[in-house]
Order: structure tokens, then sequence, then C-alpha cells
């Protein structure tokens, strides 16, 4: 008798065929390309719960691709840190393209680009899925790829010199980065004849090979997420591009290259995640924190500010590392940084996506993104600076915000494993927050005054506006009900973060 088809392996498959399927009807559909939404975005709902409910109720699962288990074939794991990151990419993909449907698709209906976006949109979405989906480190390299191709063409789709100056530039720090990646996985599959990232944990040794491997990997994987010093790319990129391939870009595209690097260290090669390697990585994160913060205070435009905020947004996550156990075993703390680590990329991908998106109204509204010229715009465009508030609020990290729970957490660790330097920097970090993002509030609720410009296109329909501020809601609503995804989390976490403090 053939054995009933498991409904997580099933969910785990649509999760990435859905959206390459609705990559490939965009470019049929041509001028209806926007449509597409209207059937991915609910089937892919049905999918993230159904992955979701199933991780919840049997636990992780490892699902080997074709029948054929690794090493000889490849493997997915679906686990709780999957399925969140798929289902917060589900939300911030819905919501781009649903704006993008009214503005930018609409606006550029009679060319391919109004459906090429549509389809690299999804074509990003299927590769995000299958990266925090793999368990296969060559596997994550091919997905890598694909995620990297549709973002620097997200970055050119206007087609304007400065944003294909951008892209070329992203293409640069991103073809440096997967020849950097692929070098690594090379040298690791000669010592060990796997890629699979449980069997490699098993087989690997601690010597010069597997340290070069490691590091590598991890410059590679850097260069992706826009790690300081490696982040020149992004500024220019995510600001250049279309409002929604900016929220894209910004809100996901960073996390993925991230997860990579945390199963890489947390996973793969736990024993070599020394204290040392935690610190340089934390070290980074802090100079990262602090270089994009202050780079955020000089901006005089909107998109730009939130570019270099997101180096900055960026730098708590390697936090992760100098707290998460690592080598050192199983610490009281560890679960606390895991869980505060991961609560906040989501925190920041709602959000962020949430001040991009407000970012694109505003300068379809008035015709330019300058801080001077948003003078009383809260009169004129209520919905859109409400949003903006609201992420300005998790990206400061204040309460009642997801962003405020996930520092807590980063800041309980840090302080309960006595590294009282990660924890001024984070209270730092959101003192620097604050002072970019204050002025920018301060602005958009003031009377209107000489420099306030007069609107220069027509005002966003409800619909539209309202996408923005119900991601900017769902920021905070994190706060609220934390406990639902530091849950979710807690499946199949990493040995190294599997107990302590929560």
């Amino acid at each position: 008798m053939t054995e009933p088809l498991d409904p997580t392996a099933l969910a785990a498959a649509l999760a990435v065929a859905l959206p390459l399927a609705g990559a490939l009807a965009a470019l049929v559909l041509g001028r209806r390309a926007g449509d597409v939404i209207v059937v991915t975005g609910p089937a892919m709902t049905l999918v993230a719960l159904a992955l979701a409910i199933g991780i919840v109720e049997t636990g992780p699962a490892r699902i080997a691709v074709g029948g054929f288990a690794p090493p000889l074939g490849i493997a997915l794991v679906a686990d709780g840190l999957a399925a969140t990151f798929v289902a917060t990419t589900l939300v911030v993909m819905a919501a781009a393209l649903a704006i993008a449907r009214g503005g930018l698709v609409a606006r550029l209906r009679e060319t391919r680009r109004g459906y090429a976006f549509v389809a690299l949109a999804h074509l990003a979405w299927g590769a995000l899925n299958a990266v925090f989906l793999s368990g296969d480190l060559f596997n994550l390299y091919v997905a890598l790829e694909l995620l990297s191709l549709a973002a620097i063409a997200l970055v050119a789709l206007e087609g304007k010199p400065e944003t294909l100056a951008a892209a070329i530039r992203y293409a640069w720090f991103a073809l440096t980065g997967s020849l950097l990646y692929l070098a690594g996985a090379i040298l690791l599959y000669a010592q060990t004849g796997t890629l699979d990232i449980a069997l490699v944990a098993v087989r690997v040794g601690d010597g010069p090979t597997t340290l070069v491997a490691g590091a590598l990997m991890t410059a590679g994987l850097c260069a992706k997420t826009a790690l300081f010093p490696l982040h020149a790319w992004l500024p220019s990129a995510h600001a250049g591009a279309p409002a929604p391939a900016s929220a894209i870009l910004s809100a996901l595209v960073p996390k993925a290259s991230f997860v990579v690097l945390a199963r890489l260290w947390l996973e793969a090669l736990p024993a070599l995640a020394t204290p040392a390697l935690g610190t340089l990585l934390g070290g980074l994160g802090a100079a990262a924190i602090v270089y994009g913060s202050v780079l955020a205070l000089r901006q005089e435009r909107l998109k730009l500010l939130v570019a270099y905020s997101t180096i900055a947004q960026i730098g708590y996550l390697f936090l992760l590392f100098p707290l998460a156990g690592g080598a050192l075993g199983t610490q009281p703390w560890a679960t606390g940084a895991w869980s505060g680590a991961m609560l906040h990329g989501v925190s920041h991908a709602l959000a962020k996506a949430a001040m991009f998106l407000a970012a694109g109204l505003v300068l379809a509204r008035l015709g330019h993104d300058r801080i001077a010229g948003l003078s009383g715009l809260a009169r004129d465009m209520p919905m859109t600076a409400f949003a903006i508030g609201l992420s300005a609020v998790t990206l400061m990290g204040l309460p009642p915000s997801g962003g405020f729970i996930a520092k807590y957490l980063l800041l309980v660790a840090a302080f309960g494993s006595g590294q009282w330097a990660w924890a001024l920097v984070m209270l730092g970090g959101g003192l620097l927050a604050a002072l970019y993002l204050f002025p920018v509030l301060g602005r958009l609720f003031a009377k209107e005054d000489a420099e306030t410009t007069e609107p220069a296109g027509p005002m966003p329909s409800r619909v539209r506006a309202a996408i923005p501020l119900l991601l900017a809601a769902l920021a905070i609503a994190l706060g609220f009900a934390s406990a639902l995804p530091t849950t979710l989390l807690a499946i199949g976490r990493p040995g190294a973060a599997a107990e302590g403090l929560e």
C-alpha cells in the first residue's frame, strides 16, 4: 500500500513550489500579472498555517526530497525557525504585491517592467522559502543565488542610471559572497563527503580545513547580509528601488543569509562556534548598530534614512552569536538570546516593510521624500503617518512592540551572561534610533511651514494606505502575542539554545 502523504512534507514542498508557479503565471498573464497575488496569497496562507500546525503537533520534520535520503539526496528541514520565517515572508510579500498592484504594477502596466516585478517578487518568495526550509549547504547556495538574482533585478527594475549603478554594485557583492560561500562548502564536502547540515555536524573535524571553510562561508554570508563593513551596497540599492521592492529587499533578503549563518554555526559547526568567533561577529554587529545609526542621523531623505536604519537593525541579529552558547554548550541565557534575535528579525521585517511602503506612498503623493518637506503631512495622509509612527516605535524597541520584547530578551541574555558590553550597545542603539526617528515624526505631525511641499500626485486609496498601517500594527501586536512565535521558534532549535531562560 502507498503510504499517506505527510501534510508537513506537502506544506514544505508547496511553500517553495507555489511562489515559483506564481512567477511563471505572471509571465504568462502579462498585463494582468498583478492578479496573481489574488491566488498565491490565500494559497500560501493555507500552506503557512499547515506548516506551522504540523510542526506544533508532530515536532520538527526532515523531508527527503524525492524519497532519497542524505547523503545521496537532499533534505528539507521543517522546524520552528523555518515556519516562523515562512509566515513572515508571506505577510511581507502579500503586502508588497498588494500595494504594488494598485501602484507600481498599474503605472508600468503597458511595459514589461510591470509584470516583471510580480514575477521577480514571486521568484524571490520561492527562493526565500527554499532558504528557510533547506537542510543542505549546497541547496542553500542554489536558493541564495536565485534570491540574489531576483533581488538585483528588483533594484534595477526602474531602469534609471542610479538604480542600474546600485544594482551593479549589489551584483559584485552578491557574486563575491557566493564564491566565498561556495569555496567553503566545497572544502567541507571534501572533508565530510556530505553537505547535509545534520551529517556535517556529526562528521566534521576541528582541523584547519574546517576553520578555513567556516571563515569563507561566514565572510560570504556576511556580505550578503550587509553586515558592517560589507554593507556598502545596501543604502543605494534599498533606497533607489521602487518602494514595494525596497520593502522586500530590506525586510526579507538579509534575513535569508542570516538564517543560513545561524544554521551554519549553531547546527552544522557548533563545536567550532568558540567565544572568539562569537565576540568577532557580535563586535561587527555592535559596530553596525552604531555606524548605521550615525549615518541615519545625517540623511535628508526618508528612504535613505530607512535604508541606513536597516544596517543598524541587522547588527542586533548578530548579537545572537556571543550569547547563544555555541562551543560553550547549553547556557542558562541561550534560549532567550535565540528567541530574542529571531523575534527581532520578525519584528524588523514587519516594521521595515511598513516604513518603506509608507515612504513610497509619501513619494507618490509629494513627488519627493525629503524629510524637511514632510511638515504637516499627517493631516493630509493620517494613515500613512500613523504607520510610520508605529514602525518607529518597533524600531526604537519601545513597549509594547515586538521590537521591545526581542531586545528585552537579548538584554536579559547579555546581563545574565555577564556580557554587559552588548547590553550597553543595545541601549545606545535604541537611543540613537530615537534620535533619527523622532525628527521625522516631529515633521509629520507638526504644523505646515514654508518648506512644506504641495501635493504632486493623487491621494492613495484607503486600501493602499491601510496596508503599511496593518504591517506596522502587526509589529506592535507581536509584543502582546510574543508567546506564539517564541513557542514556535522553540521547536527544533539548535542544541546550544535548547535550554535556559526564555
